[in-house]
């Protein structure tokens, strides 16, 4: 199952696509331009990023905590462009809001720390197929018998 020329490509499309998904959801009215301008933007950094499929990865969920992490901000400016003192509901939305964007973002920032450290590692399947040779314990010259 070899790793062919196209694959970090094909993963920074489908990565743009996901973090074009998430800034859909995070701005309710983003227009479809909007979504196809975000995903345009994201696969080109991705590509230029992502020299393999864990770098793609990682700089993905790196972007989907970011914008996990803007959309409370996104909610409130929102809430108060629409009226100076909110209702009970908006407060509540604003608080849903903050608490899962902050969980959220935690979780991505997180899951894409994993994926930069071990991009940051040596390949692992080649220790893993590397036989094992310890070199040889070095003998003292006295023997046991002389202790």
């Amino acid at each position: 199952m070899g790793t062919t020329w196209w694959s970090p490509q094909l993963n920074a499309l489908l990565g743009s696509l996901v973090v074009a998904a998430g800034a859909w959801l995070a701005w309710d009215s983003l227009p479809a331009w909007g979504v196809f301008l975000i995903t345009g933007i994201v696969t080109g950094f991705l590509v230029w990023q992502g020299r393999t499929i864990g770098l793609v990865w990682a700089w993905a969920t790196l972007l989907l905590g970011l914008e996990s992490l803007a959309w409370p901000i996104v909610t409130m400016v929102q809430v108060r462009s629409i009226t100076t003192e909110p209702t009970d509901e908006q407060l509540g939305t604003m608080l849903s809001a903050v608490l899962t964007g902050l969980v959220s973002a935690v979780f991505w920032i997180t899951f894409s720390y994993g994926f930069f450290k071990r991009a940051r590692q040596p390949n692992a399947t080649a220790s893993i197929d590397a036989p094992e040779s310890h070199p040889p314990t070095p003998q003292s010259g006295r023997s046991r018998r002389n202790r």
